[in-house]
């Protein structure tokens, strides 16, 4: 096998990565994603397919992580927070542009994949749940080295279900892009820890500076980030309780908090149906560009 190609398309960047045999990233580049823009997506995807190609010669395979998932029942793009993808054949755009086959799968089942790996985070895991805290909020599941799909296609979509365990104010919770209220999606997501801290306090702050003054010692900071954290570590017992994994393993830009791996499984006991938990919570060792890697593994691990 010589080169493998991934995309990791997020709401906010476009990443394209060529792995070689060793699964080492040799060329990589990213693009901001076209906002609101479904058309400039396909092109910017194809773009720098082909850019990529040009560098590092023809891709053995083509594969993308992407929001949300293929309907198998419509073949169309469902369930992505980026809604501008949704009930579109993003799939089948690409591959006509292109004028080649791709394989796409979710974005949280890319990262799982990458950090189940030989080299990953959760290497020699039988099972491992890769969580995205990012623009959205999701979840994927890889058993023995293979992505489970799900019948539906929306196997370890954990997002859309509500925070369990509801306290104080948290019921309903807020309206959720989806029709619902609650969602998990609508606590624990990039934007939905500013939202969180603004009402609080009435300061809006990007989540990377709510979480510098956490640990400066700003009292209001601090006490957005253990909210957020206890609501992580009651969505992520449910995880354990349904699917009971080796591994969970965190990307998106919350991932890059650090103290969420000491404090989440701390607090996770108390609502865990099991006596003390084994279950391991860690960071991704390839960071953002898990995804990617995942990605370009597709080839090999779709269930």
């Amino acid at each position: 096998m010589s080169n493998r190609l991934g995309v990791d398309l997020g709401g906010t960047k476009i990443e394209v990565a060529v792995l070689d045999p060793d699964n080492h990233i040799r060329w990589r580049e990213r693009e901001p994603t076209p906002k609101g823009d479904y058309a400039g997506t396909v092109e910017s995807m194809a773009a720098l397919i082909e850019r990529a190609e040009r560098e590092c010669g023809r891709a053995d395979g083509i594969g993308v992580g992407t929001p949300g998932t293929i309907s198998p029942r419509t073949g169309l793009i469902k369930n992505a927070n980026s809604v501008v993808l949704n009930d579109r054949p993003l799939k089948a755009d690409l591959e006509a542009r292109l004028g080649r086959e791709v394989l796409m799968a979710n974005d949280a089942n890319c990262l799982a994949l990458s950090e189940s790996a030989d080299d990953g985070a959760a290497a020699g895991a039988d099972s491992v749940f890769g969580v995205i805290l990012g623009t959205g909020v999701g979840g994927g599941l890889v058993i023995d080295g293979r992505v489970l799909v799900g019948r539906n296609a929306i196997a370890g979509e954990w997002g859309h279900n509500p925070l369990p365990w509801a306290e104080g104010d948290e019921s309903p919770g807020p309206a959720c892009w989806c029709g619902l209220n609650g969602c998990i999606e609508q606590w624990l997501s990039g934007p939905a820890f500013e939202r969180d801290h603004a009402e609080r306090s009435g300061e809006s702050l990007t989540g990377a500076a709510i979480v510098a003054r956490a640990l400066d010692g700003d009292e209001v900071a601090n006490a957005s980030l253990l909210r957020y954290e206890r609501r992580l570590a009651r969505a992520l017992a449910h995880v354990i309780n349904l699917f009971d994994p080796d591994v969970i393993v965190l990307g998106g830009g919350m991932s890059n908090v650090d103290r969420l791996y000491q404090n989440v499984p701390r607090q996770w006991d108390e609502f865990v149906f099991s006596d003390p938990i084994t279950t391991r919570l860690v960071p991704p060792r390839f960071g953002d560009s898990s995804g990617v890697r995942g990605a370009a593994f597709l080839g090999e691990s779709l269930a």
